[in-house]
């Protein structure tokens, strides 16, 4: 019997994926991993002694949790799978440390891709090896097929409103051949009813709606006490430069966003562009938001012999919708040119790449290219 490490988190996609693992005659290991702190009351400097979160939730959902442990833990009972907790600290913390240097710099990260390429399967296949399994498993909502020359490829999952394989373009090409996805043929309701039949009570527990190291979703709090920031204060600007007011901290807000600015109009205003170094956040219309294309870097690509320049899909955040454009490819730089403008390109995020199902590669995004009658949008790049 063939032996893989399945990555428990303790919520409902991992323990389906653990029964349907072992429906299909693996020898299933779960593994659940810690970031190394508790999370529900504690967050580490990186220097000194633990911080209290003065407003963390006691039973916070997430995916690393002490609570979560816990659930993982009686699956796994429940389903007779051998169970490891292992401590991740060192991992977790490069994830904290990128999460604080982009929002610092005036980006928006992305932590999930960032643990998944770091941590999730660079780190679950090395435990893989250590006891001897074939393969590694997620509950990720992605599939696995072959290109059109026979390589091993990464596709979307069939619950469009679920499909994570944004958040996984950045896993190794080689790797693939050593992942399983049980769940990424599977829509969101059926998975909660395998669950359910297996007699599992975690089969209507909540998704995760935060990130497992901002147990409060405060992110200015987060960096004050992983950092020590909090004299990030600046000014509103509007594309000309004329200043419009106050804000508490430029690290508070994102391209795009519209509300909780603390300011009011006479119409809606958004972010259009963060600018760390002096510490303004500038403010525009929807339609300044607007971008022809954009510029990423640190490319990863999954697609074996793709041409220099070429047609494609091209998603710029997880619940954007993939839009038409042409891409061209430069060393490990893509420029990418929207056929139709897009809304809210976000330096720090990633663009993925897509030929309909399959995932060809992408990138991080250093800027967003305006069009012509709009000012710069621009963010300075890494």
């Amino acid at each position: 019997m063939p032996r893989i490490v399945l990555a428990m988190s303790g919520g409902v996609d991992s323990s389906a994926a653990a029964v349907l693992l072992k429906r299909q005659g693996w020898d299933v290991v779960g593994l659940f991993m810690r970031s190394g702190a508790t999370e529900e009351a504690t967050c580490h400097t990186g220097s000194g002694p633990a911080l209290p979160i003065v407003n963390a939730k006691a039973n916070k959902q997430g995916c690393c949790s002490a609570s979560d442990a816990a659930d993982a833990r009686r699956v796994a009972d429940a389903l007779d799978i051998p169970f490891h907790a292992l401590n991740f600290q060192d991992a977790f913390g490069r994830i904290k440390d990128y999460f604080a240097d982009e929002y610092l710099a005036g980006r928006t990260p992305n932590p999930c891709v960032m643990c998944n390429n770091w941590l999730k399967f660079g780190k679950l296949w090395t435990f893989a090896e250590q006891v001897g399994a074939e393969a590694i498993a997620t509950g990720h909502y992605a599939r696995l097929g072959t290109d059109a020359t026979g390589h091993p490829a990464l596709l979307r999952g069939r619950d469009p409103g679920k499909d994570q394989s944004y958040v996984l373009f950045g896993i190794h090409r080689d790797l693939l051949s050593k992942i399983v996805f049980p769940v990424g043929d599977f829509d969101k309701p059926d998975i909660r009813a395998l669950a359910a039949e297996a007699g599992l009570r975690v089969a209507t527990k909540p998704d995760s709606q935060e990130i497992c190291f901002v147990p409060d979703n405060d992110y200015a709090g987060f960096l004050e006490r992983y950092r020590g920031v909090s004299d990030t204060a600046g000014e509103f600007v509007d594309l000309e430069g004329r200043v419009l007011g106050k804000h508490p901290g430029f690290e508070r807000f994102t391209i795009g966003q519209r509300r909780g600015l603390g300011i009011t109009f006479g119409e809606p205003r958004f972010v259009i562009r963060i600018d760390a170094e002096t510490r303004q956040v500038v403010l525009g219309k929807y339609d300044d938001l607007r971008c022809s294309g954009l510029e990423a870097d640190r490319a990863n690509w999954h697609a074996v012999d793709l041409p220099a320049r070429f047609t494609c899909y091209a998603q710029i955040r997880y619940q954007h919708t993939a839009a038409l454009a042409d891409v061209e490819v430069v060393d490990d730089r893509i420029q990418v040119q929207f056929h139709e403008p897009q809304f809210g390109v976000a330096p720090g995020q990633a663009v993925v790449l897509y030929d309909d199902q399959h995932v060809l590669g992408g990138g991080w995004i250093s800027r967003g290219i305006p069009l012509a009658n709009n000012k710069v949008l621009a963010s300075a790049s890494p």
